[in-house]
């Protein structure tokens, strides 16, 4: 039986910290099914998808957010963009052979990562930090050390749940304070949190994650928050784009491949256009 794709936040009764708990399965086979994406490939994204929907969370905005990497290896990009509904979605471009390491620096060489948050009402705002040679997750560890100033860990994963790939991940932050102890505090539920197995993250309820973690403690758990994938093509927005070349340009495209087809790399919906299609639309725009 499928787990649904959810956030759950929490909180210690006696630590100024938080945490986030986030297992995906739908919404990552919906962003790999875009491309025939090779398997390390397949695990960067799931590892993205996984840190961009534990960071929304961080973040307390109403808006969207883009995650990117980028670099001169043979995975040159690879971004998830989302909200604070948690709706996702995302894409990778690679080139050659991509090796089977879970090394970033293997996958994605030397580059950033760029956060890039646009709030509906206020001024955006972009975040850039060089990649850790390692991992995605020291990588963004050292982003909120260097932007936020706040103890931060993250675990991500990748794997199979049942027949299925699985992507699941796990975020402790110290609150602001100056309570006596923080340090020592924060410690203490990192190492906690640090025994967490792949296995147990991927496959068990998330309530009986978090007990297996902190049973000896006093823990909040808040109402889970779905995350889903929603890409934002449509045809419309491909006849915009049509709009914009101009009637001439699109039927000469038409005279030379008989066709006009737009592919969306993010879900990998497909629109064609045939010279009808093309009259009618801009036959439409003179009334």
């Amino acid at each position: 039986m499928n787990k649904p794709d959810q956030l759950h936040r929490y909180l210690f009764d006696h630590y100024q910290v938080r945490g986030e708990l986030v297992q995906l399965q739908q919404s990552f086979q919906q962003v790999l099914s875009g491309q025939a994406y090779p398997v390390p490939v397949q695990r960067l994204l799931g590892e993205l998808l996984t840190a961009t929907s534990l960071l929304t969370a961080t973040l307390k905005f109403e808006g969207h957010i883009t995650v990117q990497l980028q670099g001169d290896g043979p995975v040159s990009l690879a971004v998830i963009n989302g909200n604070h509904h948690q709706q996702m979605r995302g894409v990778a471009r690679w080139q050659g052979t991509v090796p089977d390491s879970e090394r970033l620096a293997d996958l994605v060489g030397t580059g950033y990562i760029a956060i890039t948050i646009t709030p509906e009402n206020g001024e955006r705002y972009q975040g850039i930090v060089a990649l850790n040679e390692n991992s995605l997750a020291a990588s963004l560890e050292n982003y909120f050390a260097q932007s936020e100033q706040l103890a931060t860990r993250i675990w991500l994963f990748t794997g199979l749940q049942g027949d299925h790939q699985a992507a699941a991940g796990m975020l402790l932050q110290s609150l602001p304070s100056e309570a006596e102890g923080q340090q020592q505090d924060f410690e203490h539920l990192e190492a906690l949190t640090g025994t967490v197995k792949a296995e147990e993250l991927l496959q068990l309820d998330a309530q009986e994650v978090l007990y297996r973690l902190y049973h000896q403690e006093a823990v909040r758990v808040f109402d889970p928050q779905p995350v889903s994938f929603q890409c934002t093509c449509s045809k419309e927005k491909c006849e915009q784009a049509l709009l914009q070349v101009g009637q001439q340009e699109a039927m000469e495209l038409i005279e030379e491949k008989g066709k006009i087809e737009m592919h969306c790399d993010y879900c990998g919906h497909h629109y064609q256009f045939d010279g009808s299609d093309v009259q009618t639309l801009f036959s439409q725009t003179l009334h």
